[in-house]
């Protein structure tokens, strides 16, 4: 179908001359080419189906909102749009016999309303109880189940995802449950899992909570869960406006969490309670810096706020460095200047200051006035990151359809489904090559220096893979050709090759990557050369880290070879980093006598200019763009001295750092005229791996 629809789109382009080709660049470059009609009067040939496959050739990241368009358009606007449900329909909905279950998106909390909505119905007090899960709390949570039962009480079991284990004995009290007291109820709150038991799902009634999507809808549920007299309780005059403050960084650091690992490496789940805490604080330092001198604590302040309660959520130091920065950039005297007004983002459209009021209601008065959609550079973030947000909503959507589609033969004379999964093995294993003589290769060394000791790790691991790979796609022929029986892991390699995925038994043995069947082998093959070059000629002069398994191997080789030579202790040695003029490795004639120079790597969240050497801010609509080559020299950390460069991690893939803390390789300094908060908010890191 893409290619019926993109063969249209080329005849008429070519048909109606050099001309339509400016239609066409027209059409590419539109801020909404979904709601757009179709270039060269394709909408009288392609019917709205096929008018969404040119959308994903032309524009991926405008799939999203054309596919809401598409369902709007034939079923009706309900279907994309979420139900409000409130927590008195949720209860008039339950029994005694069936159980609520909350299922948790990141900083959504049911406990509080859970606690209003009883206070209103007369179970507030001791007919609610709470019970958060956790190691050794199975018994006390069948304790407290019976005695709610009996008695007619609310029992709240929070965060069931911990103990999916001991769900099943839950099950199986419920099951025996006969004759429950008319006001029992149960609530549970889990996040998603796969292993939670069918059983509950199909006898409760279940509610996904999510937080408000977007800033002022955000600051708007603040302020209408705050009491009336809340801005009032403290004698300091700033409180009402560092409420504000607090709110709007709340929603901030919410809000990032959608735009995915160029908002924060992890999706941290901050809350209400998060809020109120820091709330809580706030008001106490205030009241007691009047005691004093009045004087705001700003360093206290900060510290609590950024470091302790939404830091200590932070679990990635790159993570905390944005905490701390929207800490810097919102708090401080300089929000009360007079003279030079503060705003928290301001353009052509719209301005976001600290409104002076004291009131809750004039608050929400200003909260109403605000536009309901918001850019990402309200968050310091590119107005390419909306775009990176909808393309990686769009290749979910496409990923969850392969995942979808019939596993079955074809039926209608072209080639089955076994046939191409044969003709895919059969061309793989052409491309795979010999194993690597390792004894060989050792003696051909000679001296074993640090980085041939990396080479020959590197060479075992991928002798490994090869190894497997080759046993694979000959054992999936066999079995195709009913020589042998179709195995679990044969069965999901033989999947992975027909939906263009790798086999998740060669990914593991493979480094990180994102990349597709084919974008992998011909990763593959590259490997493969550059291991030979590095064999047959020596160490090349310009390494590919995207081609190491563990690229962190090779640069600690080369602290460790300079070092040996230098007499340095290895303790207080680092890296030091600068970007080349040369925009390819062929423009590099000589090897660095200590250290190396380094290629592939690709910048995300900022571009570069090659002719003033430092960073810029990305072009429209230019996600990812590769960084010239760049020099990586060992050196001792006290001659170290960097002015006006930004420390910019480099992690393997786009995917970045995971909660393990795997994926960062080392850190690169970027030379910048700007200040590196501006960099910090923007989520500007390097990649060895393009998607």
């Amino acid at each position: 179908l893409y290619t019926t629809v993109t063969t249209e789109a080329v005849v008429s382009t070519q048909s109606t001359g050099e001309r339509q080709g400016e239609v066409w660049k027209k059409y590419h470059e539109m801020d909404d080419p979904e709601s757009q009609p179709s270039p060269c009067n394709l909408d009288e040939k392609l019917n709205d189906f096929q008018k969404l496959c040119m959308l994903k050739c032309f524009r991926v990241d405008r799939v999203y909102r054309g596919v809401t368009n598409y369902v709007t358009g034939k079923m009706g606007e309900k279907y994309v749009t979420p139900p409000v449900v409130t927590f008195e329909a949720i209860f008039e909905q339950s029994s005694p016999i069936s159980p609520v279950v909350f299922i948790l998106s990141p900083g959504s909390d049911p406990a509080s309303d859970l606690m209003k909505l009883a206070d209103r119905t007369g179970f507030g007090g001791n007919r609610l109880k709470f019970l958060a899960m956790g190691q050794g709390q199975e018994k006390a949570a069948l304790q407290l189940l019976d005695t709610a039962i009996t008695r007619g009480q609310w029992l709240m079991l929070q965060n069931c995802h911990l103990l999916v284990n001991w769900l099943v004995d839950l099950e199986k009290a419920l099951e025996k449950i006969q004759k429950p007291h008319p006001e029992f109820r149960l609530w549970l709150t889990t996040e998603p899992t796969p292993r939670f038991p069918v059983g509950i799902l199909q006898r409760s009634f279940k509610v996904v909570t999510e937080p408000p999507n977007g800033l002022k809808l955000n600051l708007r549920q603040t302020y209408v869960k705050i009491p009336s007299t809340a801005l009032q309780e403290c004698t300091h005059e700033a409180f009402p406006e560092l409420m504000f403050v607090l709110g709007f960084f709340h929603a901030v650091v919410q809000e990032r969490r959608k735009y995915g690992k160029i908002g924060w490496n992890i999706p941290y789940d901050f809350n209400e309670s998060d809020l109120r805490v820091c709330m809580e604080l706030m008001k106490t330092y205030l009241d007691k810096s009047m005691e004093i001198d009045g004087k705001i604590p700003w360093s206290s302040l900060k510290y609590l706020i950024g470091e302790v309660m939404y830091g200590g959520r932070a679990i990635d130091n790159y993570d905390r460095r944005i905490i701390n920065t929207y800490m810097d950039e919102y708090m401080g005297d300089f929000i009360f200047d007079s003279f030079q007004p503060f705003f928290f983002y301001k353009d052509k459209e719209v301005a976001y200051n600290i409104p002076k009021e004291t009131h809750r209601d004039k608050f929400l008065e200003y909260i109403e006035e605000l536009p309901l959609a918001n850019t990402p550079c309200v968050f310091g973030l590119h107005s390419n990151a909306e775009i990176g947000y909808f393309t990686n909503a769009a290749k979910d959507m496409c990923s969850y359809m392969i995942e979808l589609q019939p596993q079955t033969s074809s039926s209608d004379g072209g080639i089955s489904r076994e046939q191409y999964i044969e003709k895919v093995a059969v061309d793989i294993e052409e491309k795979l090559p010999a194993l690597f003589e390792l004894d060989r290769i050792r003696k051909q060394l000679g001296e074993i220096t640090p980085t041939a000791v990396v080479l020959l790790q590197e060479l075992e691991r991928f002798n490994i893979l090869i190894s497997k790979m080759k046993i694979s796609v000959a054992t999936l022929q066999r079995a195709l050709a009913g020589e042998v029986g179709m195995s679990a892991e044969l069965d999901e390699i033989a999947k992975a090759l027909f939906n263009g995925q790798i086999p998740a038994s060669w990914r593991r043995l493979a480094p990180d990557t994102l990349k597709s069947l084919g974008n992998w082998i011909a990763h593959f093959t590259h490997r493969f050369e550059q291991y030979s070059g590095w064999i047959e000629k020596g160490e090349p002069a310009v390494m590919w880290l995207s081609g190491l398994h563990i690229p962190e191997s090779y640069l600690t080789a080369l602290v460790q070879a300079t070092c040996r030579k230098n007499g340095w202790p290895l303790d207080k040695s680092t890296l030091y980093t600068t970007v080349t003029t040369h925009t390819k490795a062929e423009d590099v004639r000589e090897k660095l006598h200590s250290g190396c120079y380094v290629e592939g790597l690709y910048l995300e969240g900022a571009s570069w200019d090659v002719q003033s050497a430092c960073l810029r801010k990305s072009k429209p609509k230019v996600l990812v763009e590769e960084l010239p080559v760049l020099k990586i020299i060992p050196i001792e950390a006290h001659r170290l001295k960097l002015q006006n460069t930004f420390k910019t991690p480099v992690y393997t893939t786009s995917e970045r750092r995971n909660a393990m803390g795997v994926g960062l390789v080392f850190e690169a300094d970027l030379s910048t005229t700007d200040h590196s908060s501006h960099w910090v908010l923007q989520g500007v890191a390097l990649m060895l791996n393009a998607d």
